[in-house]
């Protein structure tokens, strides 16, 4: 990177991190975002003392191209943007921080996408590799830039890394050692326009792949068994209901991986500490990737016994007044709170919607009107009115509304819990509408149910 001209596009945490590596690598950095350097504040602090950069903040990004060898975007930046296209036409090479990680981190890397179960599997691996005494890296779209620790990386080291689609539409040498696809569920469609699209897209994780390379899958997918002609590395399996030859499954009650004919037991099942079908598979798919390389059983199973799961996914928060809190902010699509909802064992009232992603909820409708546990459904923000329509013509009436009003949400669903319920946030819906991003709507939400006192006399 020494002396080639690289323009960042996009001051967020992973621009910030990619033009302060390739300062430090002796680039030639030119900085831009549609803010200005007064609206970005704190944000672009860390570069203040960087050399070799350019200042281009608040200005048109197109102006700004030409001259450059190199445009890094961030994944805000759709591959099919004007900026991008002007670039492509330039002769300007377009990568994305990931790439750019990957083409300065070095070790062992395991890269872990799909719709679902992504942050909660990425955490649960590192920890794994950590048990087993490797010097582990866990980045990515779980929201920390790969390009703030690869400069750091050695040969010994392990990189676990989320990767959300909008990430591998600009990766072109980006070469896992071990890969997994967790699932593919309706999402993003107003980025990726079709289904077709969206899972093209995330089959560009295992695109570079081959020989003694890995690739994770989740058996119980349709869509992720149909990948198999395309794949050109070594398929390992998960499944949390079928005995598959080779990977991760469940056998009277033990978690199980098959390899070349040989079965070893991890542990049994039911002391995987995190609860839920979608966190027995999330263990699996850990499993399946770690067991590809080597790491013992013991590592695994102590691990999965104590690992406690990330913030804002199905995350406890409180009791008061025998109602259990619990934030699922991470629930931004609809199979994910299908997932919330599948986890629940006490009569819950959930609080849902948010902003529009051009989602389909019919199916996440039918199965709230089937449980045994939703009581009552509490509508917000943008897609209120859709999901109002859609529980109506699934035949669940047992909803009501709180517009935009986070805390009257919050205040109907301790009323109409009671004594022995759940208080279940799990929005099925992007946060943009309401707040900044999923994280601030859980740490309010928290903050509110934190602030909440007892009704009883």
């Amino acid at each position: 990177m020494n002396g080639k001209k690289v323009m960042v596009l996009g001051m967020a945490r992973s621009g910030v991190a990619a033009a302060k590596l390739l300062s430090e690598l002796g680039a030639l950095v030119r900085i831009n975002d549609q803010k200005t350097k007064e609206q970005l504040a704190e944000a672009v602090k860390p570069l203040e003392n960087c050399e070799n950069i350019e200042w281009r903040l608040g200005e048109p990004a197109e102006a700004l191209l030409a001259g450059e060898d190199m445009l890094m975007i961030s994944p805000g930046v759709p591959i099919d943007s004007a900026v991008v296209k002007k670039a492509e036409e330039l002769g300007i090479e377009v990568i994305g921080e990931l790439e750019l990680g990957y083409r300065t981190g070095k070790g062992l890397l395991v890269a872990i996408t799909g719709t679902n179960g992504k942050t909660t599997t990425t955490t649960l691996t590192g920890e794994i590799f950590r048990e087993a005494g490797k010097t582990t890296y866990v980045v990515g779209n779980i929201g920390f830039p790969y390009t703030a620790v690869s400069g750091q990386m050695t040969d010994d080291d392990a990189t676990v890394c989320e990767v959300s689609s909008y990430q591998l539409e600009s990766v072109s040498q980006y070469h896992p050692n071990v890969s997994a696809i967790l699932n593919i569920t309706e999402d993003h469609l107003i980025r990726h326009y079709t289904m077709e699209n969206y899972i093209a897209t995330k089959m560009r994780i295992f695109a570079n792949q081959t020989g003694d390379d890995a690739v994770v899958l989740n058996y119980d997918d349709a869509e992720l068994r149909k990948m198999v002609d395309k794949i050109r590395c070594k398929v390992i399996w998960f499944s949390r209901k079928e005995k598959v030859e080779n990977g991760a499954f469940v056998e009277n009650g033990n978690v199980v991986y098959r390899a070349d004919g040989a079965n070893e037991i991890i542990c049994r099942a039911d002391e995987i500490y995190i609860p839920g079908p979608h966190n027995l598979e999330n263990a699996l798919a850990a499993v399946a990737m770690t067991k590809a390389v080597g790491v013992p059983a013991e590592c695994i199973a102590k691990v999965l016994k104590t690992f406690q799961g990330v913030e804002h996914r199905i995350e406890f928060v409180r009791e008061l007044d025998g109602v259990r809190f619990i934030n699922d902010s991470k629930g931004t699509n609809a199979d994910s709170t299908i997932k919330a909802v599948e986890t629940m064992t006490r009569p819950t009232v959930m609080i849902m919607g948010g902003s529009d992603k051009h989602a389909d909820f019919t199916d996440m409708c039918r199965i709230i009107r089937e449980s045994d546990y939703i009581k009552h459904v509490v509508l917000i923000g943008e897609t209120a009115a859709q999901l109002d329509e859609t529980l109506k013509k699934v035949g669940y009436t047992a909803y009501t509304h709180a517009g935009y009003d986070f805390n009257a949400a919050i205040d109907a669903a301790f009323s109409l819990a009671g004594e022995g319920g759940n208080v279940l946030l799990s929005p099925a819906c992007a946060s943009f509408d309401m707040f900044k991003d999923y994280e601030q709507r859980g740490e309010i939400f928290k903050q509110i149910v934190n602030g909440l006192i007892s009704r009883k006399a």
